[in-house]
């Protein structure tokens, strides 16, 4: 069973997360942020992973605590399920269209934190969202989950489709990283050598 349950707890949020990589999409997700919560759906639904997220954070400050921390017990949550990365397939891309915008997102489970991130959004806010915490979440990620991340938003003229394009792409690249290829069954997916 490749499932995880994380809690992180703080003087600024309070924040659950449980996942099953192999599941079907199911969601439940409460962050009091609803345009984070649209997003976190897409990444289950892309990934086909079943996720529940619930977190209470200070919201009267801003969203930046609660997204980034939200990117943070996710990517904990990804690497408790990942364990040892026995048979994984490790790397994982993906390019997703909506109208048109069209992002590309490639990922490596290399226990390397990295992030690259270029998405030049046409507007600062999605509603009440500030764009910019998309990056802090993906950061936040990366930090936790041990992973590489390169998430590049080729075009869009809709920072609503700019963002849910990157969200669904990597919901689809994780997707394919953390598949066991049954070729490499008991192998560790090496940072040195051939894999």
């Amino acid at each position: 069973m490749r499932e995880a349950q994380v809690s992180r707890n703080t003087l600024e949020t309070q924040i659950g997360v449980r996942l099953d990589l192999d599941g079907s999409g199911r969601t439940t997700i409460a962050t009091g942020v609803a345009f984070l919560d649209h997003m976190l759906e897409q990444v289950a639904r892309h990934g086909v992973i079943d996720l529940e997220i619930s977190a209470k954070g200070d919201l009267h400050v801003d969203a930046h605590h609660t997204v980034e921390d939200v990117g943070i017990a996710l990517g904990a949550a990804i690497a408790q399920a990942v364990g040892d990365k026995k048979g994984l397939r490790r790397y994982g891309h993906a390019y997703v269209p909506l109208d048109e915008a069209l992002s590309r997102v490639v990922i490596d489970l290399s226990g390397r934190p990295r992030l690259e991130f270029h998405v030049p959004f046409v507007r600062a806010r999605v509603g009440e969202f500030d764009v910019d915490l998309v990056r802090e979440f993906f950061q936040g990620f990366v930090n936790h989950a041990q992973a590489t991340l390169h998430i590049d938003n080729l075009r869009g003229a809709n920072a609503h489709h700019q963002a849910e394009t990157v969200f669904k792409a990597f919901g689809r690249a994780l997707r394919m990283a953390v598949q066991v290829d049954p070729r490499l069954q008991g192998v560790v997916p090496s940072t040195k050598g051939s894999l």
